[in-house]
């Protein structure tokens, strides 16, 4: 092959010969000063010995604005994301900007897109952009918006909904209904919805003076089907006289696998068990009995994040944090007990 026609070098590379990481490589070669001294030197070695240059098509790009914002995640299964989808997609098309939707759990694919300039800025959702991914956000000044975390920085802001508040209204709901002998199905660890709407059920049981039973919280997963079957499992498992008289549910899909779980099992809902759950899907109105639920806006936080993105990328603010409030919508899942 001849000379010119070589592969060109890219960042990763010269992090893997220096042995630091993607971030590192990057801060070293912008003068950011947080890098010590010897791994500049050691990173400015490496770029030199592989003959590294960075890329400066993506940097003129960058400079020329290529009119896309990204949207990436590991999954958009579920209506939450399609809904959300939808309404980036709707919001950006208003402004002139198209949507480019990366699905992918592989970090490597992440962080070429982040550094290749692909886009204008992005939307980042769930563990895909870890510590790393975002450090190299922050020292490229990279635009974005984050629905999985509450942060803010120079050129990142966050749209989120307020899950703590969430949790603590299903809780507070059933309590009112005089249920004390409630059940918990979260989503999965880690992920922010999930573990604020489990933190606010326990402060509201916890400031009720009632202890949490480990042997009620199940794993949800955020899915009807798994849902369904470690709720089954557990009626099928357990005598009546240890049972909740209520569940809240991760999420909606879950809280109708839950139901689903119920009536296999001979029995319904509300009359033998009461079931609550979050963010008020469209679905819902087609499937009885009609759910209680926690009502997030998912259209306006897909509309907000584009308008928050956009504003960042034209340099008109700073990153910020934005909680979105929730409300309880009263369905035929939750009844009173004496």
């Amino acid at each position: 092959m001849e000379e010119g026609m070589k592969e060109r070098i890219t960042i990763r590379e010269v992090a893997r010969e220096a042995n630091v990481s993607i971030a590192t490589v990057s801060k070293a070669l912008n003068g950011v000063d947080v890098v010590t001294p010897k791994t500049k030197a050691k990173v400015l070695e490496a770029a030199k010995k592989l003959h590294y240059t960075p890329n400066l098509l993506g940097k003129n790009l960058k400079a020329k604005q290529t009119k896309m914002i990204g949207f990436y995640t590991h999954t958009i299964i579920g209506p939450y994301f399609s809904t959300l989808i939808e309404a980036i997609v709707e919001e950006a098309e208003k402004h002139q900007y198209g949507v480019n939707v990366v699905i992918s759990s592989d970090k490597q694919i992440l962080a070429s897109q982040l550094l290749g300039n692909m886009v204008d800025g992005f939307i980042g959702f769930e563990d895909l952009i870890d510590e790393e991914a975002l450090s190299t956000v922050r020292s490229e000044g990279i635009d974005a918006v984050f629905m999985d975390r509450q942060i803010k920085d120079r050129s990142i802001s966050s749209i989120v909904f307020d899950s703590r508040k969430a949790g603590r209204l299903a809780t507070r709901e059933l309590l009112e209904k005089g249920h004390q002998k409630i059940g918990f199905l979260p989503g999965h660890k880690g992920v922010y919805d999930s573990d604020e709407r489990y933190w606010g059920f326990k402060e509201v049981m916890a400031e009720a003076g009632l202890s949490v039973n480990s042997e009620w919280v199940l794993p949800g997963l955020f899915e009807e089907k798994a849902s369904f079957e470690n709720v089954k499992k557990f009626l099928d498992n357990q005598q009546p006289a240890s049972w909740p008289t209520a569940w809240i549910a991760g999420n909606d899909l879950s809280a109708i696998g839950t139901i689903k779980a119920i009536e296999a099992k001979g029995l319904s809902v509300p009359e033998d068990f009461s079931v609550i759950g979050f963010d008020d899907i469209e679905l819902l109105r087609y499937f009885k009995p009609r759910i209680t639920t926690i009502q997030n806006p998912i259209r306006e936080q897909g509309r907000q994040a584009v308008l928050e993105l956009l504003a960042l990328i034209n340099q008109e603010k700073q990153g910020e944090n934005k909680i979105l409030d929730c409300r309880l919508i009263a369905g035929d899942t939750v009844v009173s007990i004496k």
